[in-house]
């Protein structure tokens, strides 16, 4: 058995006190693995949460986006198999089997762990890399339904694995992203962007132009945030994402019909200048409220790209002034910050609020990843910390509110 004292996780977790905490974890993870399998021989993999800090649901438009990995991550202690099954013992979920010569969709399985682990599977297949039979103990604490992507972790973490077990960790970071969303879309039955499987599997501070989403430009940003004075903070309000698929579904579609009425498939292809000389007849045919969203795509990926150019440069006063401009737009005109289905839970509004009042004006939140429901991000500095958090946590609840760190690292084999 491999003496996993001997690991250094600092690089994964960031901290010495983070990493000190993990051994705990792998060492039950392990356990667990022996008392499923049997088995002393294995290997770890790990594929971490995500944070998107600019371009606010535009990917699916062909857009821009800034994203980081986080130090919140999901493990897998795997061994492999002389046969084509895949057995999975999922902390929280149960088993799950797959046969690796059995991958087609099924519709009974949309919205669960198992389309997840056969559509990743299979398009892997389809990329053309080897796969094969494995037994698995996965654990995660990306918390799940709090915009962390807990669901793009799990992907890339399939993906990685049959990259180490099977291709000698020669599948690309972009390829294994691009398999994770083709799984969500095709299998899982959710009509996801590739921002959180991007994010997760290339990991540290990325910019990603989705203007080919066959090949996404891939871009890494140098963010310390600790030689800025600063930490990412993450609230999770609590909100229930139940019956809220149609309010994410919606943002997409009304996108998709503004380019579609004005000859494009998506907004990327569309200038702001069309969409204002159409404004009249957009209204009438898509609604305001599609309107607005396709203004805020025009803007918020170039924001992405803005934010990104100001972190090249050191820049993160500039930074900050832009992220607060994503935030404004997101509440006013991309409008998913509640959903209008329930206005009597807004607790992401709630948190913005209190946030505005809490943090000074060097200090910024925005609704965090697909909204309606979950989480909040706000860039707090060192010494209001504390005082953010407790308040946060006094509001939605002891251990709401988290402090993470950037991981420079996506999916990777760790021993």
């Amino acid at each position: 058995m491999p003496d996993l004292g001997t690991i250094d996780l600092t690089s994964i977790y960031c901290t010495k006190e983070e990493a000190a905490k993990q051994k705990l974890r792998y060492e039950k993870a392990v356990a667990s693995f022996v008392g499923f399998t049997g088995s002393q021989d294995f290997q770890i993999y790990s594929a971490p949460g995500r944070t998107e800090i600019g371009g606010n649901h535009t990917d699916h438009q062909k857009g821009e986006v800034l994203a980081a990995s986080v130090n919140k991550d999901s493990i897998a202690v795997v061994r492999p198999r002389s046969d084509n099954k895949i057995r999975i013992l999922a902390e929280g979920f149960g088993e799950l089997n797959v046969l690796a010569d059995d991958l087609a969709p099924r519709d009974s399985e949309h919205g669960t762990s198992l389309a997840l682990v056969r559509g990743t599977t299979a398009s892997v297949k389809e990329m053309g890399y080897k796969i094969g039979g494995f037994d698995a103990y996965i654990t995660s604490d990306v918390l799940i339904g709090a915009g962390l992507s807990s669901s793009a972790s799990f992907e890339v973490l399939i993906a990685t694995i049959l990259s180490g077990l099977y291709n000698d960790m020669k599948i690309t970071p972009e390829d294994a992203a691009i398999a994770s969303q083709k799984a969500e879309n095709i299998y899982f039955g959710k009509p996801c962007g590739l921002m959180d499987q991007m994010a997760c599997s290339v990991g540290g501070t990325v910019y990603i132009d989705f203007k080919d989403p066959s090949a996404p430009k891939v871009i890494k940003i140098p963010l310390d945030l600790s030689s800025y004075g600063y930490r990412l903070c993450i609230t999770d309000t609590k909100g229930s994402h139940a019956d809220l698929t149609p309010d994410y579904a919606a943002i997409p579609s009304e996108m998709t019909r503004v380019a579609n009425f004005l000859g494009k498939d998506k907004l990327r292809d569309v200038s702001l200048q069309e969409i204002l000389d159409n404004v009249a007849s957009l209204r009438a045919e898509t609604g305001d409220r599609a309107v607005l969203r396709a203004l805020h795509f025009e803007q918020e990926t170039k924001r992405a790209k803005s934010e990104a150019e100001a972190l090249q440069l050191g820049d993160f006063n500039t930074f900050l002034k832009i992220f607060r401009k994503s935030s404004d737009s997101s509440f006013k005109y991309l409008q998913n910050v509640y959903s209008n289905s329930d206005v009597t839970s807004q607790g992401i509004a709630l948190a913005l609020c209190i946030s505005d009042i809490i943090l000074g004006e060097d200090e910024v939140s925005r609704v965090h990843g697909g909204g309606f429901a979950g989480t909040i991000q706000a860039f707090v500095k060192d010494d209001n910390v504390e005082r953010y958090r407790s308040t946060m946590d006094k509001v939605f609840g002891d251990g709401s509110c988290s402090v993470m760190s950037i991981r420079s690292v996506g999916g990777v084999r760790i021993i």
